[in-house]
């Protein structure tokens, strides 16, 4: 009981140092993925140019793609700002008429909304929200300072692993390292091409459909896809209450919210876990809890770096024979007879 209560107390300190500490802490973590996915390249640099050179031309080949992924980012929820604030009456409308049919059908406290309701709430919702997409500028400044100095560190930090394995000391530490590495390789891959196959299908399906603003949704779809549950969820619903708005008919936006939610998920339940095979495997649950714990402590960032944090932490304990129960419990997958008698 003793023991229970001291390790809670731990992890309530533990948390609340996390949160406190966020804007140190998240800018390290997001360096670390990004050298794990991003080594393989500064090895192939490394064969045929110094060092340095190697290590410049990895940053900067980074630094492009992670700065053209934020642009599009950017881009697509200031389109969409843009339109809010020229159509703002269509919301206003549409919410009156909506608040007037709940009213009529018992809703008694719709009414009363409505008269307090005002459509500039909405207008500050997107202005927040592309003012964080842009002042995340000096979390990316942060994150590859750490980037730029943990990969001239990489080839010393595995020289240290290995001598630690080698000793008997932490014999399961550089597998481990080296399995997490290849599943955030994994990860990121399966994720960006998942993320660029919705948003292309979002982008053709909302331009059949003749909903404005096609290729911004695509865009959003694409960005929000890396954010597992709600990125997708977000995805879809933006669209359904803009197609209400530009339509001004429910079945148009029920059929577009329909359509969307069949491609979310013949992207995320379907093709995704079939690309990423059982390596990735986790339960959703604990996913789900990742990407709102971590978002909850780092914002935006940290519902980006929740997941990986989770596989991460997962593949360190199914390494270590005194924790590989708790990679199996939280696997996702149905126990075998094989695995129980082991």
């Amino acid at each position: 009981m003793m023991r229970g209560l001291v390790g809670l107390a731990a992890a309530v300190v533990v948390f609340a140092a996390l949160y406190v500490t966020g804007a140190l802490l998240a800018p390290v973590a997001f360096a670390l993925l990004v050298i794990a996915v991003v080594h393989p390249l500064l090895a192939r640099l490394e064969a045929k140019l110094p060092k340095m050179v190697a290590v410049l031309g990895t940053l900067v080949i980074t630094l492009a793609v992670v700065g053209a992924v934020s642009s599009v980012v950017v881009w697509g929820f200031s389109h969409v700002a843009a339109w809010v604030f020229q159509n703002a009456s269509r919301f206003q409308r549409l919410y009156g008429e909506a608040a007037v049919w709940l009213e009529g059908h018992g809703f008694v406290l719709a009414g009363l909304w409505a008269e307090h309701f005002d459509v500039r709430w909405l207008l500050r919702l997107f202005q927040d929200l592309s003012g964080r997409l842009q002042g995340m500028a000096s979390f990316l400044v942060f994150t590859f300072i750490y980037v730029l100095l943990g990969l001239l560190e990489v080839e010393a930090m595995k020289s240290q692993v290995m001598r630690l394995s080698r000793s008997g000391r932490a014999p399961f530490l550089a597998p481990a390292l080296a399995d997490i590495a290849r599943k955030m390789q994994t990860y990121m891959a399966v994720r960006t091409l998942m993320s660029i196959a919705t948003g292309a299908v979002v982008w053709a399906f909302t331009l059949t459909a003749g909903l404005e603003l096609a290729l911004a949704w695509g865009a959003i779809a694409f960005a929000l896809n890396y954010i597992p549950f709600i990125g997708p969820f977000v995805a879809t619903l933006l669209p359904t209450l803009f197609a209400l708005a530009q339509f001004e008919s429910w079945e148009m936006a029920v059929f577009v919210f329909v359509c969307l939610n069949v491609i979310q998920f013949l992207s995320g339940s379907y093709l995704e876990p079939r690309l990423a095979g059982k390596a990735l495997a986790v339960s959703p649950v604990l996913v789900l809890f990742a990407v709102f714990f971590f978002a909850f402590l780092w914002g935006i960032a940290g519902a980006f770096i929740g997941v990986p944090i989770l596989i991460a932490g997962l593949t360190l304990c199914a390494h270590h024979p005194d924790t590989r129960f708790v990679a199996e419990l939280f696997s996702g997958r149905v126990a075998t007879e094989e695995a129980g008698q082991a």
